[in-house]
């Protein structure tokens, strides 16, 4: 298991890092696939899950608000605010396919997934981008596909998958990047970490959409910087270094 931590020195907003991520460029998109868990009781059954709901005793990285499973050739990257020093999202690598993911208070009563579709859908064709709405592995599922530019000047897109999944008293966003945005067997394991998501919402009040505190590893000692390229503030959507882009 490898971790790592980046520093971000832009403050995140609760709303705009309620509905919004990045993820790394594909060049194509998966078949549709079947429907997924979309019910309360499908998602307690098949996960994520709340604390609950799964035993994390053994086998899983405990960082505060969430739990993951550990898995083979998973490495492991935490997000840091400069300003706060707080941990405010993880990503989750195998073989070049990444997962980011960040989990909100939600009202008890309502979730949050169906508001926060409209508000990504509203930036991403702020930027010139589209979305695609469609029913996927977790329901229902945005593809964003982003205008980019090639390293070499031509122009391309890049392609981001969000997924969101309503808890009890919990919302949980992923966003899937590289290979695992587009091709179903790459997206097989970056599933199945989703999947196994444990949140642990904990019991004081929180207002809806706070993020829900993150902490590195107790045992984790303290992280080496890794190669990758930093992840993106949330409040600043789908901005990337250079990455692979579809060809138009």
């Amino acid at each position: 298991m490898i971790f790592g931590r980046r520093k971000k020195n832009q403050e995140s907003g609760k709303d705009s890092s309620a509905a919004l991520s990045s993820a790394d460029e594909t060049d194509e998109l998966p078949e549709e696939q079947g429907e997924g868990a979309s019910t309360e009781d499908g998602r307690a059954a098949t996960g994520p899950f709340d604390e609950s709901e799964k035993d994390t005793t053994a086998g899983y990285i405990d960082l505060g608000a969430l739990r993951i499973a550990a898995a083979e050739n998973l490495q492991l990257r935490l997000e840091v605010e400069e300003r706060t020093k707080r941990v405010i999202a993880v990503t989750l690598d195998i073989k070049g396919s990444n997962l980011q993911l960040q989990a909100f208070a939600a009202p008890r009563s309502e979730g949050l997934w169906d508001e926060i579709r409209g508000q990504i859908a509203a930036s991403v064709g702020s930027q010139g981008g589209t979305v695609e709405e469609r029913t996927g592995e977790f329901g229902t599922e945005l593809i964003a596909r982003l205008p980019a530019q090639t390293p070499d000047g031509r122009q391309g897109f890049r392609v981001a998958r969000f997924v969101g999944v309503d808890g009890p008293r919990w919302f949980l966003r992923g966003v899937f990047g590289g290979p695992g945005a587009m091709d179903p067997a790459a997206a097989a394991p970056m599933e199945q970490l989703f999947r196994n998501v444990v949140v642990v919402r904990g019991e004081h009040p929180l207002p809806p959409r706070e993020l829900l505190p993150l902490r590195l590893p107790k045992d984790a000692g303290a992280p080496k910087q890794q190669a990758e390229q930093p992840l993106t503030a949330p409040d600043d959507p789908l901005r990337r270094g250079p990455e692979i882009t579809h060809i138009g």
